[in-house]
């Protein structure tokens, strides 16, 4: 059984919720390395106050017990603390009385850049905060929780997975002045696997190709406008010669343009993958809208938002990588419980490397 995922939540909404499911029984998962990269993801230099608000922490509904998995559907919950201001605006059912607290009002100047204007035309909304509580990237908290899960299962077999912003030096000068100027600003985030086996992913159909796998995970990320593998787009202007990386005796190489990826499978070498992230279109100058009802010009909404993200960027972006990867693994090497995973994966690496 492949692994698959479904998630469901608002951004003031009670609580997000992610659904696991295929998962191989007696993986052990630390609950506090959860919590961890969920903090990691509130970090980071340019964030907005909301991330004082809320103090993400892991909750399991089903299928863990005393700290391992059973092999049935894992039920992830990480509350939205901040839903006690919106139980009114944000209520499941028609809520009673005189409207109070946030949400109340209808949002109904779009914000370009978001999801505003596509989903209240797409779904019939006639209120924006229908498409931009699930648009919002809030909901990448539950991702990132799925993350931990995905990342405890390859290190059952030696694969690591990290995130970090490429322009890091340059980035809280570009924050600050943003800052300064009521604006936002974007950057660029990379995610490197290590000790990835040779033969994760195939070319035998488009979809199981790993290189296309993983640019559709990190192209799902909000504000995600691009993504490179290996040495990407600069590959477009070298030679073939200095393009692809040599194989010397052993099967060993020298470099490693390619980004651990050749034709949709992993070659061995370390898979690199970058994403662009674009300015967040939430501005405390907010951009020329059109009013919905009226059609008359008018000014985006404005609502608490970050300066910049990149650094919860690279956090989600490992998430969504461990996640395609275990996904991969599985694929691969099978296994109901996580001792056939790990067996059948250390059988294989034996065969290859009696070739």
């Amino acid at each position: 059984m492949t692994l698959r995922l479904s998630t469901a939540g608002e951004s003031h909404g009670p609580a997000l919720v992610a659904i696991m499911s295929g998962l191989p029984a007696g993986l052990e998962l630390d609950r506090e390395a959860i919590d961890r990269d969920l903090k990691r993801r509130q970090e980071g230099y340019g964030r907005s106050p909301r991330q004082q608000i809320e103090q993400d922490r892991v909750e399991v509904l089903a299928g863990l017990r005393q700290g391992r998995t059973l092999g049935t559907p894992l039920a992830l919950v990480v509350r939205n603390n901040d839903h006690k201001n919106w139980t009114w605006g944000m209520n499941p059912w028609q809520p009673e009385g005189e409207p109070h607290g946030k949400g109340t009002k209808a949002v109904t100047l779009p914000r370009p850049g978001h999801a505003d204007l596509p989903g209240v035309l797409k779904y019939d909304h006639d209120d924006v905060r229908n498409s931009l509580e699930r648009a919002s990237a809030r909901h990448t908290a539950v991702h990132v929780a799925v993350g931990g899960v995905a990342k405890a299962m390859l290190a059952t077999i030696g694969i690591t997975v990290e995130g970090s912003t490429v322009d890091e030096p340059h980035l809280k000068e570009r924050i600050d002045e943003a800052r300064k100027a009521r604006d936002t600003v974007g950057g660029v985030i990379e995610v490197r696997a290590r000790n990835v086996p040779v033969g994760l992913g195939s070319y035998a159909e488009k979809d199981d190709r790993l290189d296309a796998r993983l640019a559709f995970a990190l192209m799902g990320i909000q504000a995600v406008k691009g993504v490179e593998i290996g040495d990407g787009f600069a590959l477009a202007d070298m030679l073939g010669s200095e393009a692809h990386d040599e194989l010397r005796p052993g099967f060993t190489r020298d470099t490693n343009h390619a980004g651990g990826l050749e034709g949709g499978i992993s070659n061995g070498e370390e898979i690199i993958i970058r994403a662009a992230m674009k300015p967040l279109p939430t501005l405390m100058k907010p951009l020329a809208s059109v009013d919905l009802e009226t059609h008359e010009a008018g000014l985006a909404l404005v609502e608490r938002s970050d300066v910049a993200a990149v650094e919860a960027l690279a956090v989600i972006a490992e998430a969504a990588v461990a996640w395609e990867l275990a996904r991969t693994a599985h694929e691969k090497f099978g296994g109901d419980s996580i001792g056939d995973f790990v067996a059948a994966h250390r059988a294989y690496v034996e065969r290859i490397a009696n070739r």
